[in-house]
């Protein structure tokens, strides 16, 4: 139900999603699908949830590596949990459930993806700030809305390096 969930908002828009929408995809019946779900809103929340959008940070010896490959999803289009997160960010606003569904989905990844990589870093002997760690995260997190809401065209891998090099590493150099 929630891989054909996705597909109504994705295909259609979040505001087609229905549980007759969502019946007439699945199968499933309506009385069910209410079992499962209050509304359309939670449904919602949950598909969202359940998105993976940003990938599992690499380890490949150098803070730089590691950024480039978390921008690595930079390189092509937008995939099936991006299309839904792109899909569903600006009712955010006003929806609690969606917006937690959001934070669980994007936000708390990337947090961690920032404490991995920089904690790699410190325990390569290199110093890192409190506040140019915050700052990544805040930058990362700002690039991946950004990319969600202007859904650029696919880039390259010069390009990545670039954003990593100009816009990344130096928030995370000691002063």
């Amino acid at each position: 139900m929630l891989s054909g969930a996705q597909d109504v908002v994705i295909e259609q828009g979040p505001d087609r999603l229905s549980a007759d929408a969502l019946a007439a995809v699945t199968g499933v019946s309506r009385a069910a699908i209410y079992r499962r779900w209050p509304d359309t809103a939670a449904l919602l929340a949950e598909i969202v949830t359940r998105c993976r959008p940003v990938p599992a940070i690499p380890d490949t010896g150098s803070l730089r590596g590691d950024l480039v490959g978390l921008l690595e999803p930079w390189t092509r289009a937008l995939d099936r949990d991006e299309r839904l997160v792109a899909t569903v960010l600006g009712r955010a606003r006003h929806s609690p459930a969606l917006r937690a569904g959001l934070e669980a989905a994007v936000v708390h990844p990337l947090d961690a993806a920032v404490a991995t990589a920089v904690d790699r870093h410190v325990a390569r002997g290199h110093e890192v700030p409190a506040a140019g760690r915050v700052l990544l995260g805040r930058l990362l997190l700002a690039l991946w809305w950004e990319r969600y809401v202007s859904e650029p065209a696919a880039t390259t891998d010069t390009v990545v390096a670039e954003m990593v090099d100009r816009a990344l590493l130096p928030v995370v150099r000691s002063t």
